[in-house]
């Protein structure tokens, strides 16, 4: 029931993405430099360790360790794991992501990082050899998970462990909750999302996890253009259809709240991540 109900699950991430015109193997190469400065700057490196630390916190070692970084973007988690001793096996779809994740792996051995530049959706696993080949599958926000056969997919690379993070709930972005009522008449709603699908799942089929909910907040800095281009995309993604009467409403409101042209935007939300162990079933505890 739970699989069926994920499956004929219509508003999903993955669909009102493509229902958008947003193919999401592609999604962040119009971006992909400005998430690539995200991803390095302070407070991105703070967020990327606080993951890493608690996946080391739950027993995974990465010293010699295999890692299988599915969607890994401009390497936010492949430099650290490689930094921390592991050889990883990065698989990013976008043709630009993939040139600035050359570009921060370059002071590794060439046998510490393996980038894998195809969609993981098209990838035979079998024909692969990567059938329980990582001792750690990592999955962080990647619109590759959207029902239950591409999470066992995933989880079939697995030797030990495989780390799955997921929207808990619908992103709050600081603009576009501004701009919602101009455009809706209504006050923008949270909404819950398809983590529950996974934990539900997991459970019942029997697999033992440790899974953690917890509020991120990222703060980036837009030029009125690309704030506007930015609200577009998100008035697509939430099943509206933006006009040209939609995009001067909008640009006219940016124009009057913020007429320095630099619109700073908040983006928070809850967020899941589950920790699969695929061999170790008892419970791990902590030397003091």
């Amino acid at each position: 029931m739970w699989e069926k109900a994920w499956k004929d699950h219509g508003d999903t991430l993955v669909n009102n993405m493509r229902k958008a015109g947003i193919e999401p193997a592609r999604a962040f190469d119009q971006k992909a430099k400005s998430f690539n400065e995200q991803s390095f700057n302070e407070e991105g490196r703070k967020r990327s360790t606080r993951i890493v630390n608690w996946i080391e916190g739950q027993g995974v070692q990465f010293e010699s360790a295999s890692v299988l970084d599915i969607g890994a973007a401009s390497g936010v988690f492949t430099v650290p794991f490689a930094e921390r001793g592991a050889s990883v096996t990065a698989v990013e779809s976008s043709p630009l992501l993939v040139e600035l994740l050359k570009d921060n792996i370059a002071t590794f051995a060439e046998d510490k990082v393996k980038i894998v530049h195809e969609p993981f959706e098209n990838i035979d696993v079998n024909a692969r050899g990567w059938s329980q080949a990582f001792d750690l599958v990592f999955v962080s926000m990647c619109p590759v998970i959207y029902d239950w056969e591409s999470v066992e997919k995933i989880l079939s690379c697995a030797r030990k462990y495989c780390y799955i993070s997921m929207p808990a709930g619908s992103t709050e972005i600081s603009l576009l909750t501004e701009i919602w009522p101009l455009v809706t008449g209504k006050p923008f709603s949270v909404k819950h999302t398809e983590m529950g699908y996974l934990l539900h799942l997991l459970y019942l089929k029997g697999y033992s996890y440790e899974s953690l909910v917890t509020r991120e907040t990222k703060t980036t800095e837009l030029s009125r253009e690309a704030a506007l281009e930015e609200v577009m995309t998100w008035l697509r993604i939430h099943r509206q259809a933006p006009d040209e009467r939609m995009r001067k409403l909008v640009a006219d409101y940016l124009d009057q709240t913020y007429p320095s042209g630099k619109i700073v935007v908040h983006q928070s939300g809850r967020y899941g991540k589950v920790l699969v162990r695929l061999q170790d079933q008892q419970m791990y505890t902590r030397e003091r």
